[in-house]
Parts: structure tokens; sequence; C-alpha cells
């Protein structure tokens, strides 16, 4: 079956999926323009009125070039590196825990006057070995992911979402969530998927409503003793729930990044107030970063959010025809997993621009300014579109003379050998 719509092109400086250069190329042009609005606090500080969109563009530009670099790989080359790599990753994740904190978090290493998010690597990485893992290990009676292979990717996951949780605990979240979605794309036994998703609700609610009743002197010995970020989180997941009856006793300065991001969504009507007319972009500490979304609605409107949801979402549906139209499990289990985490991550990203969650710290992918993020999000799009171009696809069905030749073929009675060398 072809994928429907939009061309693979085979030959030519972009090859694979058009819709998603599409996707790639609309969102890093959203990103240039709306990183640049939203930088105002920065340019107000240093001065500088056009650094931050030249450095960001910069990075925009070394994200394209490995977003092409990349999906001119063959697609089976990434069995290796992702194995490599999430080794070389659980080394940097454990490194990282010791390095000096950055805004209460130890996230970032600085490696040759380079900064850089190991979290990031590691999801690229982890998504890859559970790829090749779920690919590679198979249930003769099923057909989908045999035992082993799930116990491997769910022992792989707790490790890295181990190594990430106290630091970033909504990273770790993202990537339990995708790798879940992936076992399951790959038929890995339902019993199991289903015995972890009971324990986690039920753990969930039993730990939401501990927290919940927990005194306040408990969470900050609980902080100062032994998970440091504790009482952060505690304090975003209360903060939805001690809202004033009136309104007009609501303190709009104890939340700002909450406050000002609802102020801007709503004030933005059907159609924004355009681009680079934002007013609470000159609140929001993280303008062009966490609560990027807010802008581009504030600056967009319901449209332009809207708009900015739907390419993930087609990101996602290319995705799946992608996965297909791959005759190889590896490959197809490879795009949904990549696609899940930016897709996911993006929905987590919008669900707190908009007040639907508690604040996280996710970029919105291709989007939020960033170094590390835009190049990994890159990272992720080339190999998508190494997996249209590249992987062994499902023969397309055949042309109707072609179809009636081949049934006329089959009908004919065969020639035996000997009857060839007789007639020879």
């Amino acid at each position: 079956m072809k994928l429907p719509g939009i061309k693979v092109n085979k030959e030519g400086l972009l090859q694979g999926d058009m819709a998603v250069w599409m996707i790639l190329i609309v969102l890093c042009m959203v990103s240039i323009v709306e990183v640049y609005s939203a930088s105002s606090n920065m340019t107000y500080k240093s001065g500088q009125y056009w650094k931050p969109v030249v450095e960001h563009t910069s990075y925009i530009l070394m994200g394209l070039f490995i977003a092409w670099f990349v999906h001119k790989m063959p697609c089976k080359i990434f069995k290796v590196l992702s194995v490599l790599g999430l080794i070389i990753s659980y080394i940097l994740l454990f490194v990282v825990l010791f390095m000096p904190k950055v805004n209460g978090a130890s996230r970032w290493l600085a490696i040759a006057g380079i900064t850089i998010q190991p979290s990031e690597f590691a999801k690229l990485t982890l998504v890859g070995t559970a790829a090749l893992i779920l690919s590679t290990f198979r249930d003769k009676e099923t057909g989908g992911a045999s035992k082993f292979a799930f116990k491997w990717v769910a022992g792989l996951t707790a490790i890295t979402c181990m190594l990430i949780v106290s630091e970033n605990f909504s990273t770790s979240g993202i990537i339990f969530i995708v790798l879940l979605l992936m076992t399951w794309y790959a038929q890995a036994p339902r019993r199991w998927l289903l015995t972890i998703v009971t324990f986690i609700v039920l753990s969930g609610g039993l730990a939401y409503t501990t927290v919940m009743l927990m005194p306040e002197s408990t969470v900050h010995a609980i902080s100062e003793h032994g998970l440091h970020r504790f009482e952060t989180w505690v304090n975003r997941i209360k903060s939805g729930h001690e809202l004033p009856a009136n309104p007009m006793d609501y303190d709009i300065h104890e939340n700002i990044q909450v406050t000002h991001a609802q102020i801007a969504i709503a004030t933005c009507h059907v159609v924004g107030k355009g681009p680079g007319q934002s007013v609470e972009r000159d609140f929001l500490p993280q303008a062009f970063s966490d609560f990027i979304y807010a802008i581009i609605i504030e600056e967009g409107g319901f449209l332009g959010g809207l708009v900015v949801m739907f390419m993930y979402l087609f990101l996602l549906y290319r995705a799946m025809k992608i996965a297909e139209n791959c005759k190889n499990r590896f490959p197809a289990y490879l795009v949904m997993g990549l696609s899940l985490m930016l897709v996911v991550q993006a929905m987590v990203n919008m669900a707190v621009a908009t007040g639907a969650m508690p604040v996280t710290g996710q970029p919105l992918p291709l989007v939020s300014k960033g170094g590390t993020s835009t190049f990994i999000t890159c990272a992720y799009i080339g190999m998508i579109l190494s997996v249209s171009h590249t992987a062994r696809q499902i023969d397309p069905e055949p042309q109707p003379e072609r179809k009636a030749l081949t049934e006329e073929t089959e009908k004919a009675e065969p020639v035996e050998d000997n009857e060839i060398i007789e007639e020879a």
C-alpha cells in the first residue's frame, strides 16, 4: 500500500516523506518568529536586540542540517547507534547527578564548552534500543513481542526513569508513557501491560492522596533530606487547588508563569494580536521556552494555536502511515516511538501552557528556544525521514493488467525441465 496523499522522494537533495519535511520547515519558521517575539526580556537586559533571534536561527539551521544528514543514513545503522548511545547516555545521566544545579535541578552537562542535556539523548537512544528488542524477540504463537522482550524493555525503561526522575519528573513520565505505547503497538502480552497500567494508576492515586494530605513540615523534611525537588512538585500540584472563591482576592504575583500564560490565552480572541504584538511576553520568565505556546496563542489567536497543534497530530498520522508501509518491524517500531515521543511532549507543553496540567518545564519540540533539544528533535525527524525512504517497503498492489497477466500465468500448466531439454 502506497503512502496516501504526499509523494515519497527516492532521489534528490530532500528524500523521504515530503509531508514530514513540510511539518519540519513550518514549525521551524514558527519557532524563529515566536522566539524572536518572546525574547523581549533577554533583549531588554542585554541591550542586544538581534542576538537572541540570530543565535536561535543558527540553532535552527544547524538542526535542519542534522535532519538532512541523518535522513541520508540507512535506517539499519540506527540499530547499532541506539545501543551504543544508550550506554553512553546512562554514563552521562549518572555524571550529571553530581553537577551544580541550575534553576533547582541538575539536568545539564558541559562538555568542551558545549552544554548538553543527557536526558534528551537517553530518550532517543532508548526508543531505538526498545524498537530493536521488540522487533527481534517475537512470540511464535501470538506473533507479537515476547515476554522476554517486554521484560528487557521494561527494565531499561525503569533504569532510565530512575536516573532522570529525581531531577526531571515530567521527562521520566513521558518516557514511561511512550515506551508503554510502544510495547502495546508491538503487541506485547496484554496481561502484562494491563498489570503495569493498573499498578501505576493505583500507585499514582495513592501518592496523590498522600501528598494532598501531607503536612508542609513533612514535605520540607523530605526535600531537605531526600528528594530535593519534592517540595517543588508538591507546590505545583497544590497550586491549582488553592484558588480563592472571590477572583478579586487572587494574587497575580504569586504564580507569575501560570497567571500570565492564562492572561495571554484569555486575551487572544480568534485571530490573535498579530506576530510581535504580545503583551504577556514581558511578564513571562520562560516565554521563549516552556510557555511559548501561550505566546503563539496570544499572537496567532485560537486559530494559530489549533494550526500548531494540528502540525504535531499530522506528524503522528504520517508516522503511522510510514510504519504501516514498512516491511520489517524495527523501522516501524522506531518511527512510532520517535513520533510518539515528540507528540506526547508537545501535548504536555500545550497542556501546561493552557493550565490543564501543573508546570513541568517541557519545551515545545522544534519551537521552543534551545540547543540540545532542537538538535535532538531534528535528529528524530531525520530518522523518521530515513525510514520513509530507506526501509524495505510493502510491495504496492499490482496494476490491473499486470494482475491479470499474473493470474493467467499461474493457471498455465508448469513445464518440466526435461521437456525443455528435449525441445532444445
